[in-house]
């Protein structure tokens, strides 16, 4: 009972958080003057589009835009009826991205999937890369383990994504024959899956998965061999090999689960982290992931694309 009562509060502190989020991504989008359709209405007019002037003023009262910003966030929401009734993102519709001028949920349908497969992928290539390298530093501690480890490790924190996908985009190609930019070949677009499309798949995701998880990495193995230095250090583990533990399993059995909790509760920041980090990698390697798209809609303040990549990252 006492789990339950504990989750139904976690299930709630959520929500309350992505209320609060969600108000805040809204103010900050709405922050600069005007908006996609307050800009479009000022360019037509100063080119005598009267034709164009009108269908964008029917958009701006079709969509609320011409209402308060506390309201326009209730109808976004769907707390509120708009001119569509209640129609919000808690009722499923997503909006419309003015900029594509096609429905939101058309725009990142796929791109939503092959985004969460990349950062699962690039987080599953953080946890095999930083934990044995951050055990094997702190086991091995000023050794030349732990300093080759120590220096994979600022390297890793120290070189911009975007350098790093730009020399593997060249040599990976040039000297491994791995596929170049996108995450499928173009044939496979559009189609259903298959065996083929997701080797494609998984070929291309060779370049992004490494490059996305190498700072990543870099960081959680510094944390994870701190964390367990600190343990070594403490009594137990003298009492622990005192009473005939072999090192290796004292280490396993004591002070690698303890040093373990702090590095699980990273990949929870790891993974938003990720996703809104690697704009600037979709962009070089042309990824058909919602980086791009996000960085398209936030240039031209289409609010409502923006708001909804920026709330599926909260989320």
């Amino acid at each position: 009972m006492a789990m339950l009562r504990f989750a139904v509060f976690r299930f709630i502190t959520m929500l309350a958080t992505l209320v609060v989020v969600s108000v805040m991504i809204f103010a900050i989008i709405n922050l600069p003057p005007g908006d996609y359709l307050s800009n479009q209405i000022n360019e037509l007019r100063a080119t005598g589009q009267e034709a164009g002037v009108a269908k964008a003023e029917f958009l701006r009262t079709e969509y609320a835009l011409d209402r308060p910003l506390w309201q326009q966030y209730l109808i976004w929401i769907g707390f509120i009826p708009g001119p569509q009734g209640y129609a919000g993102l808690i009722q499923g519709n997503f909006g419309w991205s003015f900029e594509f001028d096609r429905p939101v949920a058309e725009i990142v349908g796929d791109k939503l999937w092959l985004t969460v497969l990349v950062n699962l992928a690039a987080v599953a290539f953080v946890c095999l890369l930083a934990l044995p390298l951050g055990v094997m530093a702190a086991w091995r501690s000023r050794t030349w383990v732990d300093y080759s480890a120590a220096f994979v490790g600022y390297l890793g924190l120290a070189t911009p994504n975007f350098l790093l996908a730009l020399i593997l985009f060249y040599y990976g190609h040039r000297y491994l024959n791995l596929p170049i930019g996108g995450l499928m070949d173009p044939q496979f677009e559009g189609q259903p899956m298959t065996w083929e499309k997701a080797r494609s798949v998984l070929m291309h995701l060779i370049v992004p998965t490494f490059v996305i998880g190498t700072s990543g990495a870099a960081a959680m193995m510094q944390r994870l061999r701190a964390n367990l230095l600190d343990e070594l250090s403490k009594p137990y583990v003298e009492t622990a090999v005192a009473k005939g533990l072999t090192p290796r399993r004292m280490l396993v059995k004591y002070p690698l689960r303890v040093a373990f909790n702090p590095f699980v509760a990273d990949i929870g920041n790891l993974l938003p982290a990720m996703v809104s980090g690697s704009v600037l990698v979709s962009v070089v390697l042309g990824l058909q992931t919602i980086g791009p798209t996000l960085l398209t809609a936030l240039k031209t303040q289409d609010r409502f694309l923006a708001g909804f990549v920026l709330l599926f990252v909260a989320l």
